[in-house]
């Protein structure tokens, strides 16, 4: 097995070569450039906003704010909308990689992670002689918000990642949609990576208002009104809805710092519920361990890769 899959045996993975692009940010509507550079083992995925001259590491507790999009850091050095290439880079299995963004926003690209798939590809994957953790859910965890939505995760006989989530929406171009998978990289690319996000035409005036979704465009995004997909093109897949729902599932557990060995349930699941849900996780150290690693490692209760004091959620 490879990629986003937790592999006992696989060793970490990085780039083997720099590689960038330019986009816009979806809620600020500015000008966005993002480089994905090599890193050595051990690092992890790291973000740097190139412009301050400061460093984020790509996890749980940093997250900051989970309106919309993920974001890590605070203040002026907040980065936004880093679910999509944190996606991209689990689910091709890199560990180790430094994420340089020129300002607060990862570039939207087409409103999916297969722009940055295509970026990974062109540069090529190393593997390293360091050996790959995984963390394995021990018993059930489980987040929930009052109107029923939920996430969980459940512990698995097999070393994998299973994925089962359902939405519902009003509009009937929506609708309820579930779909279960074990993510695998193929999965990942033939089934996940080109799911859009997506918006309902009522709610873009109110979010621009708010000076959000300054970037978005039929051009980066899904547009529901009512029964019509108002893009030109229609979708790519007649559930592209909630495969994007878990896109966003996989960029956000991503943020768990190595693989999760594990089964992922959820209704009406969004980044908030997702990131509780790592939060609730790792502060039950009997809940999981390094799957793999010597007995002292198990049941720790720091952050899984790199100890960091977290920010209280926005």
């Amino acid at each position: 097995m490879d990629g986003f899959l937790p592999i006992e045996t696989g060793r970490r993975r990085t780039l083997k070569a720099p590689i960038g692009c330019v986009g816009t940010g979806l809620h600020s509507g500015h000008r966005a450039s993002l480089t994905l550079r090599p890193a050595a083992a051990g690092t992890g995925i790291v973000f740097r906003r190139v412009d301050l001259g400061i460093e984020i590491p790509a996890l749980f507790d940093h997250v900051t704010d989970t309106r919309l999009c993920t974001a890590i850091g605070e203040g002026p050095g907040r980065i936004g909308t880093i679910e999509h290439v944190m996606a991209a880079l689990a689910g091709t299995g890199i560990d180790d990689a430094i994420v340089e963004v020129d300002g607060p926003e990862v570039p939207i690209m087409d409103g999916s992670a297969a722009p940055f798939v295509f970026l990974i590809d062109c540069a090529g994957i190393a593997t390293t002689a360091a050996p790959r953790e995984a963390i394995e859910v021990l018993r059930p965890i489980r987040v929930e918000e009052p109107n029923g939505a939920f996430a969980e995760l459940l512990p698995s006989r097999e070393p994998a990642f299973d994925i089962e989530l359902e939405i519902d929406f009003p509009n009937t171009a929506i609708g309820r949609q579930a779909k279960a998978m074990r993510l695998s990289p193929h999965a990942f690319r033939e089934g996940l990576a080109d799911a859009r996000t997506f918006t309902l035409a009522e709610d873009v005036a109110r979010l621009r208002a708010a000076g959000l979704a300054q970037g978005g465009s039929l051009a980066n995004a899904v547009v529901v009104d009512g029964p019509l997909v108002l893009n030109p093109g229609g979708l790519r897949r007649p559930d592209e809805f909630v495969r994007h729902k878990m896109l966003d599932v996989v960029g956000d557990l991503a943020l768990a710092g190595a693989p999760i060995r594990g089964r992922f349930r959820g209704a009406r699941s969004g980044h908030a519920l997702n990131n509780r849900l790592l939060r609730a996780l790792f502060a039950d150290a009997a809940a999981w361990r390094f799957a793999g690693l010597p007995a002292m490692a198990e049941g720790m209760s720091a952050t899984p890769i790199r100890a960091a004091a977290a920010p209280a959620m926005a």
